[in-house]
């Protein structure tokens, strides 16, 4: 059993997966009325064509994406019919390069030191996960983001603060919400806190050091290398591919890429709480768009994710901490679709070994079957909505999206009851500047 996962075994059974799927799909794409790409990538291919010809991606009606998602894309105007699967074998790929980091990641000292066997079996979750390989051959883009997120954490534990700092700007300029790790990561890059500027870093400050340093040295001591250089660099990615895409495509950039999503309105396969007051604004405007939920929404969302869980757990576990942010980044989103379950998918092999949710048998399969069972009821009252035509807003998609985030807030506070508790036994993963 223990040879099943090798390193060649693993990574041949998730190409082989996603390639297994991947031609199913063209098959089904054309003997099937329903349609196995997703509209997405209709939508993806569509802006490449433009662009191609010298127009503008946005041109295609729904493209909220950074131009450079079209960029990549434009093999599949390509004439032959084969380039068009191009972008899903990119996403493919990306889905296995993400594993690879996992892997290295949970190899490492700070990433737990595992075997080969070992880091391949929680990274299976990832590459072996029919869901994960499903969405990907589908034509969704959220593999190659996924692969950045990893590749970031990698750089921060490899104390490659630069490169961590273009892979952070690069990401938010793909797509907005891993903004919310910088928080998490200037918090781990500290320094050794000495008794006095003019002497030796000690490597446990003590209470006498601690009040002997004056508020200019707590600044100063703050503000060191790695942070500094993590912001600068993100701050010079992101605005640099900012001003270059303003540059060819002016406001519609800013438009459809940002400002969007503040007053974005998607109450269709949204399981998000959210969801009917959504349906009312969009079709209520005049009464209901006085209270602006669209945009309030963002409130408890952004505190929770960005401010406080930073504060609380990154100084004990990073990777863990980034789970924690994304899971309730998408808990409390008011937009939440399956795709934004690979945002913390991709980072549940860095919790999962130290998790309650293993230790404890009953807890993890209680939880497991809570979090699919109120997503099916949620599915069920959508079907009966948009396929029998029956109105179950109230109470069957809001009640079972209400279920949906009470189960999603569940698993929070047990991750964040973890995370705090490895930290408390000295297990954490704090990154501290040298010298």
């Amino acid at each position: 059993m223990s040879s099943m996962f090798s390193t060649r075994n693993v990574f041949f059974c998730a190409i082989a997966l996603r390639g297994v799927f991947l031609f199913y799909g063209l098959f089904q794409d054309a003997y099937s009325p329903i349609k196995y790409t997703d509209i997405d990538y209709f939508v993806f291919t569509d802006a490449a064509r433009y662009v191609s010809q010298g127009r503008s991606p946005y041109e295609r009606e729904t493209y909220r994406y950074t131009p450079l998602l079209a960029w990549l894309l434009i093999p599949t105007s390509w004439k032959t019919p084969i380039w068009f699967s191009f972008g899903k074998v990119l996403f493919t790929n990306s889905d296995i390069v993400a594993g690879w980091f996992i892997v290295r990641i949970l190899q490492s000292p700070s990433g737990g030191k595992m075997t080969t066997e070992r880091a391949l079996k929680y990274a299976s979750i990832w590459l072996l996960n029919p869901m994960v390989a499903t969405i990907s051959t589908r034509g969704s883009s959220e593999g190659l983001l996924g692969v950045m997120i990893v590749a970031l954490l990698w750089a921060v534990k490899r104390r490659q603060i630069a490169l961590a700092g273009i892979l952070l700007g690069l990401s938010v300029h793909f797509k907005i919400y891993p903004f919310i790790y910088g928080p998490s990561i200037i918090w781990v890059l500290e320094s050794s806190r000495p008794s006095s500027l003019n002497e030796k870093p000690s490597p446990t400050p003590t209470k006498a050091s601690i009040k002997n340093t004056s508020l200019q040295d707590e600044i100063l001591l703050f503000f060191n290398r790695s942070r500094v250089v993590l912001c600068l660099s993100s701050l010079a990615t992101f605005l640099s591919l900012n001003l270059l895409m303003y540059a060819i495509y002016s406001k519609p950039f800013l438009q459809h890429t940002f400002l969007y999503h503040l007053t974005r309105i998607d109450h269709r396969h949204n399981f998000s709480p959210y969801n009917t007051l959504l349906h009312l604004s969009s079709t209520l405007p005049d009464k209901v768009s006085s209270l602006k939920l669209e945009s309030l929404a963002f409130v408890p969302q952004l505190f929770i994710s960005a401010v406080l869980i930073p504060i609380a757990l990154a100084k004990k576990d990073l990777a863990g901490t980034m789970l924690a942010q994304t899971f309730a980044f998408v808990a409390f989103n008011k937009v939440c679709t399956s795709q934004y379950f690979l945002w913390y998918l991709i980072l549940l092999p860095f919790y999962l070994p130290y998790s309650s949710f293993l230790a404890k048998r009953q807890l993890g399969i209680t939880a497991l079957v809570l979090w699919v069972s109120t997503q099916a009821f949620w599915l069920h009252q959508a079907y009966r909505l948009e396929f029998l035509g029956l109105s179950t807003f109230v109470p069957g998609l809001f009640a079972s999206g209400l279920l949906f985030f009470a189960v999603n807030i569940w698993i929070l506070g047990v991750m964040v009851e973890d995370i705090g508790e490895r930290g408390s036994k000295g297990d954490g993963a704090r990154v501290e500047e040298k010298g």
